[in-house]
């Protein structure tokens, strides 16, 4: 199929983009169209306008800024791939990063697209949920942040309002001995996943668990953090104990189902995805500190 016909506009930059939504009707903005596009081919989105942020440079890059490392939304997935920040600072990120799609499609897509199409699978968002990300937007009004937590508001659907444009993620990294794992389960390479679990572990001299991060994808309308799997994590020793409950919190919460995977089998991806991450964090972990 074919898209319905739209008026394409290529602003240059972030104030030309925030007044064209602003002036006109049904626009939607492209930042990659790698989710976009099949939907307008599909009829699925019929804009009357497309606002193409493309060649707004002030939109692009990644850097260190005090504590924190911030992408403009419209830095490239390849970019954070081959990032030597990214590995250094983010690694939970740069693990997610090689499990999205293919390279043919992290060339084109934006971990702004990503962020604003909030597909429930998608790794940047699970990858943004658990590391608390803050979102910067603009509009005619002004500027405003909102955490990722906030943002992430129902199925395919964000906290923006439809003037505003996402301009800029910033990340506060972790710092010490920590482990990070990304783990993930789609019937082929590159597919939508099924589920996924991120995680990042902090532990002590003593073998003690002094922060976690449980976050999963695929599972809810919404990438979500899993606050009770996290409960039995903090304050505990690391090992099979405490990671079994945690993981079995994964298991119960309340799971998407459709026709072709029931509630039940995400939540058992959920309980068996998170085991896993969680040994694997831990192993890291404990290889940091020698």
């Amino acid at each position: 199929m074919k898209p319905a016909p739209f008026t394409y506009h290529s602003p240059s930059s972030v104030s030309e983009a925030v007044q064209l939504l602003t002036e006109l009707e049904n626009a939607r903005v492209l930042a990659g169209g790698q989710s976009l596009v099949p939907m307008l081919n599909f009829r699925l989105a019929s804009p009357d306008h497309l606002v193409d942020l493309g060649k707004i440079a002030d939109l692009r890059g990644i850097r260190e800024q005090g504590d924190e490392v911030v992408f403009g939304a419209m830095t490239r997935q390849r970019d954070i791939e081959f990032s030597s920040l990214i590995t250094a600072k983010l690694p939970l990120m740069a693990e997610a990063v090689l499990q999205l799609g293919h390279r043919q499609t992290r060339n084109r897509g934006t971990i702004g697209g990503s962020l604003c199409h909030l597909d429930p699978s998608a790794e940047l968002p699970t990858i943004c949920m658990a590391m608390d990300a803050q979102l910067e937007v603009i509009s005619p009004s002004g500027s405003r942040t909102i955490a990722m937590a906030e943002f992430a508001q129902g199925m395919m659907t964000t906290a923006l309002a439809e003037t505003e444009i996402l301009t800029a993620i910033r990340i506060r990294p972790w710092t010490g001995r920590y482990g990070h794992a990304f783990i993930e389960f789609a019937r082929r390479h590159g597919d939508f996943a099924i589920a996924s679990a991120a995680i990042l572990l902090d532990v002590d001299g003593n073998g003690g668990i002094t922060r976690a991060v449980v976050a999963l994808g695929g599972v809810g309308p919404v990438p979500l953090r899993v606050s009770a799997a996290e409960a039995c994590l903090i304050g505990a020793k690391a090992g099979s104990e405490a990671f079994a409950a945690a993981a079995a919190e994964c298991g119960k919460i309340d799971a998407l189902e459709d026709p072709t995977y029931p509630a039940w089998y995400r939540q058992h991806l959920a309980k068996t995805l998170s085991g896993r991450a969680l040994k694997l964090a831990h192993e890291r972990a404990v290889a940091q500190a020698h």
